[in-house]
């Protein structure tokens, strides 16, 4: 048996600025995933995970984030082809540059603790939300049993 699989690998960064907000995309080219959420993106073939996240931030929002620490994971087995799909949640507090907004969607500051509460967040993301803003949990995933769907943390 083979232990090898495909895996698709991307990574998304909550990224805070000192005074209770975290910057959030309003992803609108996607009409099959749309909404709010953290900026992030694939990591390339050969490319490192912890330098993917301080690209895909810079190509989003302008903003080149420094020392961005690793905080959960999340992952699960697309329905359509059985291939293993993998977020590394990142946060980071430092940064530098002038903030834009790029083709993937707006880019705005808004409060963490109002963002949690909405009702614009796209698809999954309450669940990473979860991981990147509670210590106590480092892993999201799905498990199928038959029909059903169980996420769970860990």
């Amino acid at each position: 048996m083979s232990r090898n699989e495909e895996v698709e690998l991307t990574n998304m960064c909550m990224i805070s600025d000192g005074n209770g907000n975290v910057l959030v995309q309003n992803k609108v080219n996607n009409p099959n995933w749309s909404g709010w959420n953290f900026p992030g993106g694939h990591v390339e073939k050969g490319e490192y995970i912890t330098p993917s996240v301080v690209r895909e931030v810079f190509e989003e929002t302008g903003l080149t984030v420094e020392k961005p620490r690793l905080c959960g994971i999340k992952e699960f087995h697309r329905l359509k082809d059985g291939k293993r799909y993998i977020v590394f949640l990142y946060t980071a507090d430092k940064f530098s540059g002038e903030l834009k907004s790029s083709e993937e969607g707006e880019i705005f500051w808004y409060p963490l603790s109002k963002l949690i509460e909405s009702d614009k967040l796209i698809d999954g993301f309450g669940e990473m939300l979860s991981v990147f803003t509670d210590e106590k949990r480092s892993d999201v995933f799905y498990e199928r049993t038959g029909d059903s769907i169980k996420t769970v943390f860990m």
